[in-house]
């Protein structure tokens, strides 16, 4: 840097002391940044930073740790999720069935009717120790009383006794169409939903349980947020979801960008809730909104994933790949033309290359009528995505949001498909060499787990969260492409490439300090990576460890029954000291990284680790 001191104005924050990977090539690691009205104005080593310290600048150490730019996860349901958090007991990485059991039977009693208690995805039978999925045995023994709604992927649920009663399912109930109310011998609803070819009696049967109160969606929704960024999330982009109206559930969201208190970007696409009156719907939404509107912290990003429901070929594994029907082409070619006329970016979720084929007719078909021109889209997923039909999208300014569904399903994929068709699905080292925009993500929070770490994992290791390994190095990453995937890959998706996702002067300042070097430790423990210190443009969103006391506060956890009040999120594996009923605990977390304040929660007076930790 040539410029004089007395020329460079005061930054508002300074991080330095770090070994900062800044995506860019030709200075990939640096030692400090400098940021001001949320951009970073200076990216370099210590006295080129230092050089923009004023008065009035927040000087941070960053001890030395591996920093990163913020997460971008290309396809999550934030809105939607974060309307139910609270009201959710997650078994995202808990190790065993057991202790999944005993969380279910706690937060059973802690549930006041007519409530449920709510297991909504973002866990597989393979990670547990057992190797198994509950029994409705088990689940109605932990909870005879209060009503249990279990969802496995998007293949099964677990309802018991008392959830079937709320429910209304009796002998007298018929099958939905697309699903399966398993029954026992006498005719009556085991309690066991099946997916059969399509989620929509998941979608719907969820749908039917009590919401939270507008101001515990509010809380909720920011306590999700804050999870979010505890593992180094700053930015997503929300690809809708059955039953999230536009724009009656928006609402919490849209108060909450009002009153600046997100503390994740989001960029939302519209999801049609109508079958057969998808059109109806779109229609009416270019009317009253337009991509774009909003700013680089919420904004309207386009449509889908869902454009059409004939068009939807769920990835249910343990069954067969679905035909689209007949008229699937004639649906989606009147969405899609309207989309491309109102210059819509649009987004459609697809799993099987034989469905692949048939989208891209109809888009190559309407690019002869209205040209794309330079239009953003892509697919999601892809799974089993083609050479030829990757050709193909590539040559009509297409990408690919990819997840790590595959980390969840991929035994169930092997089985029915076999070990060489797993190895590339999806080819993501093809997609990235050919020249597609890629971006990662997880497809959270009723399908995978929302932890990016997991996904990161799953880029770089090629297994699954239960061990099985499916890709050879020819369809695994190395870290640096991962991150970049899963940071400036996925700005690609919301438009935002070349404003987010490096660490280089001028972008957004987003990033995160981490709590171990992703770039070296063991592959294993790349899962287990928290952020200490997440920033969102210029503003610190979380903290942890020797960052906590920088950490904004949150209102408690509302309501008081939660579970995201006892266990917070995913599941942390640390070890916590157990006590008895009124002894304080003989020792704390023995992580230095987190925060060691005491409370009782749970029964028999167990103690956990107020930050990060539970016990049973």
């Amino acid at each position: 840097m040539n410029t004089t001191r007395s020329s460079i104005p005061g930054a508002e924050m300074i991080i330095h002391n770090g070994r900062i990977a800044t995506l860019e090539q030709a200075r990939p690691f640096v030692e400090a940044v400098a940021i001001s009205a949320g951009r970073f104005v200076a990216v370099g080593n210590e006295q080129e930073v230092m050089e923009y310290q004023g008065a009035t600048t927040k000087v941070i150490d960053a001890r030395g740790r591996t920093t990163v730019p913020g997460l971008n996860d290309s396809h999550i349901h934030v809105i939607r999720g974060g309307l139910n958090f609270n009201m959710e007991l997650r078994w995202d990485g808990v190790p065993s069935l057991s202790l999944a059991l005993q969380m279910l039977k706690k937060q059973a009693r802690r549930t006041p009717p007519p409530q449920w208690v709510r297991v909504i995805g973002g866990w597989t039978e393979f990670q547990f120790a057992e190797r198994r999925m509950p029994t409705l045995d088990e689940i109605n023994a932990v909870s005879p009383d209060t009503p249990v709604f279990v969802l496995h992927l998007y293949d099964r649920a677990f309802v018991n006794r008392a959830g079937l009663r709320a429910l209304g399912y009796t002998r007298e109930t018929p099958d939905p169409p697309g699903g399966e109310i398993q029954r026992d011998k006498g005719g009556s609803p085991s309690g066991l939903l099946i997916a059969k070819p399509n989620a929509l009696i998941l979608y719907a049967s969820l749908a039917m349980g009590p919401k939270l109160a507008f101001e515990d969606q509010v809380n909720s929704t920011r306590h999700f947020m804050r999870e979010l960024n505890r593992l180094g999330i700053t930015s997503c982009i929300d690809a809708g979801g059955g039953f999230q109206r536009y724009p009656d559930d928006y609402r919490v969201v849209e108060q909450l960008a009002a009153q600046d208190q997100l503390t994740v970007r989001i960029a939302y696409n519209l999801f049609t809730q109508r079958p057969r009156e998808e059109y109806d719907d779109f229609a009416g939404w270019t009317n009253i909104t337009s991509p774009g509107t909003g700013n680089d912290v919420y904004k309207m990003n386009g449509a889908g994933e869902m454009l059409v429901f004939s068009a939807a070929d769920f990835e249910d594994f343990l069954e067969p790949r679905p035909e689209l029907v007949p008229v699937m082409e004639a649906e989606l070619k009147k969405v899609v033309s309207l989309l491309v006329e109102k210059r819509w970016p649009f987004r459609l979720h697809a799993t099987y290359d034989e469905s692949i084929s048939r989208f891209l007719d109809v888009f190559e078909g309407i690019n002869r009528e209205i040209p794309f021109n330079g239009l953003r889209w892509f697919f999601d997923h892809a799974e089993t995505i083609s050479a030829k039909n990757m050709e193909r999208l590539h040559q009509l300014g297409g990408g690919i949001a990819i997840q790590d569904r595959m980390a969840f399903q991929g035994e169930y994929f092997v089985a029915r498909y076999g070990q060489e068709a797993a190895r590339l699905t999806p080819p993501i080292t093809e997609m990235v060499r050919m020249g597609i925009p890629v971006g990662a993500g997880t497809d959270a929070t009723r399908v995978s787990s929302y932890n990016p770490w997991v996904s990161l994992y799953w880029l770089v290791s090629g297994k699954t969260v239960g061990g099985l390994q499916l890709y050879d190095t020819n369809n695994r990453l190395d870290r640096t492409t991962a991150l970049r995937l899963y940071s400036e890959g996925s700005s690609w998706f919301s438009g935002d490439d070349g404003i987010k996702g490096r660490i280089a002067v001028g972008q957004l300042a987003d990033l995160s300090v981490l709590s171990a070097d992703y770039f070296e430790i063991p592959e294993e423990e790349i899962k287990g990576i928290e952020a200490l210190l997440t920033i969102m443009g210029g503003r610190i969103v979380h903290g942890a460890g020797e960052f906590g006391s920088l950490a904004p506060p949150l209102p408690p956890v509302s309501p008081d029954w939660s579970p995201t009040g006892v266990y917070g999120g995913a599941f942390r594996n640390v070890p916590v000291a157990h006590a008895g009923d009124a002894d304080a605990p003989a020792h704390c977390c023995s992580n230095p990284l987190h925060q060691h304040t005491h409370r009782v929660f749970g029964e028999n007076g167990h103690w956990g680790i107020g930050c990060t930790c539970f016990a049973f």
